[in-house]
């Protein structure tokens, strides 16, 4: 099994979301020993924004860089993608990310019928937290798994931690739960028996 691993938040240590993509990780593991990870951390190695020259693929760092990201997404089998929420949504960094992987018959291709994704074959494990309480309002949850979804890949599993800010009791209450329900995960093949 191939593991990607990325996390995206700005607070390093501190980062919630972190905490839970290394014990989602820390989980896959323990279910699957033999597994092999790519971490990658897009605050401490960010990718450029898409601009006329990552465009233009004039600069052949750029393109190997832009290679390898694609290429590590398509030979995962499961990807830990740490989403915390900022100004309600997903951060930049994230963003750029999945620029990299959005690529023409690579991830999709266009069809009579319309798009169709090339990815399927893929769990995506989210790590989702928010400082305050949205509700049902999940933006960035739902362009994740629109985005996802256009790759092809209907597995899409949410892991939340919310309202982190507004207290330390409620940090830690939602975190432990959070990371309760990583405990509990399973894998593919056990779903799917059950």
């Amino acid at each position: 099994m191939n593991i990607l691993h990325i996390d995206s938040s700005a607070l390093g240590q501190n980062s919630a979301s972190r905490e839970l993509t290394a014990a989602l990780v820390a989980r896959l593991r323990q279910l699957h020993p033999e597994a092999r990870v790519i971490h990658r951390d897009l605050d401490s190695d960010p990718l450029p924004h898409l601009s006329a020259r990552t465009l233009a693929a004039a600069d052949d760092a750029i393109v190997a860089e832009n290679a390898a990201v694609l290429q590590h997404f398509l030979d995962a089998d499961v990807v830990v993608v740490g989403v915390p929420v900022y100004n309600f949504t997903i951060p930049t960094a994230l963003k750029a990310w999945i620029d990299r992987i959005a690529v023409a018959g690579k991830t999709f291709r266009y069809t009579a019928e319309g798009p169709e994704g090339l990815a399927g074959d893929k769990r995506v494990l989210l790590a989702v937290t928010r400082g305050g309480l949205r509700g049902a309002d999940r933006f960035e949850e739902s362009y994740l798994r629109f985005m996802f979804g256009f790759f092809g890949i209907g597995d899409v599993e949410s892991i939340r931690a919310e309202g982190l800010n507004l207290s330390p009791e409620h940090r830690q209450k939602a975190m432990a739960a959070a990371l309760q329900n990583i405990t509990r995960l399973d894998d593919e093949s056990r779903r799917e028996a059950a």
